[in-house]
C-alpha cells in the first residue's frame, strides 16, 4: 500500500498529496486573480479535502498567492505553509533570480508578515543565483532557522551536485525540482533525494500531453481505474517513491476535486511498470 504521509526533516508530517498554489494568481502568475472569490474558494476546499500541505512563493503575483493564503485560510489550524524566495519579478512570465543574503532576509520577513507566522515550516530558495556564492545564500537562510523565524530549509531546481555542495553548509530536507509522466529529467535527483531521506516536491506534476490521447496506454488505464488521465499520473507519482510530494494546482474548484481523487487510486504493478515506460 503507498504511503499516504512524509515526515519533513524528521518532525513535520503531512499528507503526501499538497496543493500548489501558484495557479490562484492571474495571468503569466501576475497580478490578481480574474475570479478571487473563487481562488479563496480553491483554497478552502482543499483543506475541507484533506490537504495539510501548501506550497506558495513570494514571487507567485508576486505575493498576491500568500495574501489570499491568509485571507482563506489563518490561523493554519493544521496546515503547514512552505513558501520560497529568490526570484524577483519584473512583468508576466519574467523570472530573475536574486540571493543577495539581505534580499532573502527582506522576503522571508515579508512573507511572515503576508502570511502572518512568527515560523515559515519550510522556506524554500527558489533558484540558487549564480552571481552570489552558495555560502552567502543558504548562510543567510540558516541564520533565519537560528533565530526562529524558519523552521526547515529546502532547494529548488537543482542538480544532484548543488543538493550536495548545499548540505555542507545547512540541512535541505527538501527539493523542488520539474518531474513528471513525461518528463523525467530529474530522476537523478529523485534517487538521491530517496536514498537520502529527503522530501521531492515535483513542480508541473500534471503534464499529459499526447500520453491522454484517445486509445493510448495512459487512456487506457484511466478507464480501466475509472479515472481521468491527470489522477492516474498524480497516482503514478505517488507510487513512483514513497519521498514524492506532489503539489497539483489550479484556480478551479472543479478541477482540485478532480486532482484531489488521485489520492483514492490504487495502481497495479502492471499499471505502474506500463505508465513509467510511456515517456
Amino acid at each position: 500500500m503507498t504511503e499516504t504521509t512524509f515526515t519533513i526533516g524528521g518532525d513535520l508530517t503531512v499528507k503526501r498529496l499538497g496543493y500548489g498554489a501558484m495557479r490562484i494568481t492571474g495571468p503569466g502568475i501576475w497580478g490578481p486573480p480574474a475570479d478571487r472569490d473563487e481562488s479563496l474558494r480553491v483554497l478552502r476546499r482543499a483543506v475541507e479535502l484533506g490537504v495539510d500541505f501548501i506550497d506558495t512563493a513570494d514571487s507567485y503575483g508576486p505575493y498576491v498567492s500568500e495574501e489570499l493564503i491568509h485571507e482563506a485560510l489563518h490561523p493554519y489550524e493544521g496546515v503547514t505553509i512552505a513558501t520560497k524566495a529568490g526570484l524577483v519579478r519584473t512583468g508576466p512570465d519574467e523570472w530573475h533570480p536574486v540571493g543577495r543574503p539581505k534580499y532573502l532576509r527582506q522576503e522571508a520577513l515579508m512573507s511572515l508578515r503576508r502570511l502572518g507566522l512568527e515560523r515559515i515550516d519550510l522556506f524554500q530558495l527558489h533558484r540558487i543565483d549564480p552571481e552570489v556564492p552558495l555560502a552567502d545564500q543558504l548562510g543567510e537562510l540558516r541564520d533565519l532557522r537560528d533565530e526562529g523565524k524558519i523552521r526547515h530549509i529546502g532547494l529548488s531546481e537543482v542538480s544532484v551536485e548543488e543538493i550536495e555542495r548545499a548540505r555542507e553548509i545547512v540541512p535541505i530536507v527538501t527539493v523542488q525540482n520539474l518531474y513528471n509522466l513525461t518528463n523525467r529529467q530529474s530522476e537523478d535527483v529523485l534517487d538521491y533525494c530517496e536514498r537520502e531521506g529527503i522530501g521531492f516536491i515535483p513542480w508541473f506534476p500534471l503534464a499529459v500531453g499526447k500520453l491522454a490521447k484517445p486509445g493510448g496506454r495512459l487512456d487506457q488505464i484511466a478507464k480501466e481505474l475509472n479515472a481521468t488521465p491527470s489522477q492516474v499520473a498524480l497516482a503514478w507519482l505517488l507510487r513512483r517513491s514513497p519521498v514524492v510530494l506532489p503539489i497539483p494546482g489550479t484556480g478551479s474548484v472543479e478541477h482540485l476535486e478532480e486532482n484531489m481523487g488521485a489520492g483514492d487510486l490504487t495502481l497495479t504493478d502492471d499499471q505502474f511498470v506500463a505508465l513509467s515506460e510511456l515517456s
